[in-house]
């Protein structure tokens, strides 16, 4: 649509985002368009099989991998992480959320493969205000190019918990766990398992954890969004910054649970598209349609509200907005609550996820939309998003 690229336009001649691409699909008819570059130095247009790094848009489809086990009777969403991954047994929880990591308590409930889905397992994140996350960051956890998900998973247990599980929620590395957890049942790799359970039968042909030499001048130049200077900068790399996380581009043994993939447009939204019915669009089944259901309503009872991720060193002033106050949380995904909350937009129901890099996705089946938007830029300027979602809104 050419009015969404006007909208999107000027994004890009500010240089807020080198490149957007997007897709709508409602009510069975595709709309698509894309603006700007694949990089700002030399200019090179987006194609329609621009790759990009989707980051926590991973996490849906480890959610996906997940709740097929769940369907094979392989896994309980109510089984103990310890059940799988024996080393947690000593994991222990701080006694105080704001206090020194090595004044913990014992454990009283262990985590199960639910709570890793709804991020109340008690996990934390290397870029988040606590002392978990601190210590996350100093131990290097999910820093390296070259190591296995087995191995960072054995160094995540050298920490303890933020909080006693079932307590509150926290976004978190949970889906890095849950992916190990998948490669123990299956007992293969991440890569093979995505591949042939998700990646293969909906012809994501584009998506994976690695990208060949030939395929590498499709990647979109990634960049950071600097809020002071307004502009578009080369990754930050302070302690508890995002851009810290590695994301090789070349290593065939890479794989990680809540970030990792990349994946084009066209492949992403036929897995959004997928959420709507639980098959493939040549009718190939993914998931049942009830576990889809119960997938994505919310899960969290009202203590847990608002939900709310808060990076390091972010500033809660006048102009700041918790996005997901509108919203609860599903097995694997945001979850529409209140749409007083999200200026009247939306539906309630409507549930998707983002990534770290400004990518995001939504999948309406109340009005029949699933849309994705894809871009690279670290913490990027808010208003796309929400620009993005109101003209779906309003147009829809």
């Amino acid at each position: 649509m050419k009015i969404l690229n006007e909208i999107l336009e000027p994004y890009i001649k500010k240089e807020l985002y080198p490149g957007i691409q997007w897709v709508i699909n409602a009510n069975n008819i595709k709309y698509s368009g894309k603006v700007g570059y694949k990089d700002l130095e030399k200019k090179n247009p987006i194609e329609e099989n621009t790759i990009y790094r989707i980051w926590s848009m991973t996490k849906p489809i480890i959610a996906v991998s997940a709740m097929q086990l769940v369907e094979q009777k392989k896994i309980n969403l109510n089984d103990p992480i310890t059940k799988y991954l024996p080393e947690f047994r000593k994991l222990k929880v701080l006694k105080n959320e704001k206090g020194d990591i090595n004044d913990v308590e014992e454990i009283q409930v262990v985590p199960t493969i639910k709570h890793l889905l709804l991020h109340t397992a008690g996990f934390s994140y290397n870029f988040l205000a606590d002392p978990v996350g601190r210590y996350y960051d100093k131990i290097r956890l999910f820093s390296s190019s070259t190591t296995s998900l087995e191995e960072e998973i054995k160094l995540l247990t050298k920490s303890p918990l933020l909080f006693q599980p079932s307590t509150k929620w926290r976004y978190s590395v949970s889906m890095d766990v849950l992916a190990r957890i998948i490669e123990i049942v299956e007992k293969e790799n991440l890569q093979t398992i995505l591949n042939e359970s998700i990646f293969i039968p909906l012809k994501m042909y584009n998506t994976n954890f690695f990208i060949s030499n030939k395929d590498a001048d499709r990647v979109m130049q990634s960049y950071e969004f600097d809020p002071l200077n307004i502009k578009l900068r080369e990754h930050i790399l302070d302690p508890q910054k995002i851009g810290n996380y590695a994301y090789p581009l070349h290593n065939i043994n890479y794989a990680r649970g809540g970030h990792g993939l990349f994946s084009t447009i066209g492949d992403y939204s036929k897995f959004i598209q997928m959420l709507q019915t639980g098959k493939s669009q040549d009718n190939k089944k993914i998931l049942e349609p009830e576990t889809l259901n119960f997938m994505t309503i919310n899960h969290l009872d009202n203590n847990f509200f608002p939900i709310e991720i808060l990076s390091i060193g972010m500033l809660k002033n006048d102009n700041y907005v918790n996005d997901l106050d509108p919203y609860g949380w599903g097995l694997g995904f945001r979850v529409l609550l209140d749409t007083d909350k999200n200026q009247n937009l939306g539906s309630r129901g409507e549930f998707g996820w983002s990534g770290a890099a400004s990518t995001y996705f939504l999948v309406d089946n109340k009005k029949n939309i699933s849309a994705v938007l894809m871009t690279q830029v670290l913490g990027g300027h808010p208003d796309l998003k929400k620009d993005f979602y109101k003209f779906i809104y309003t147009n829809f």
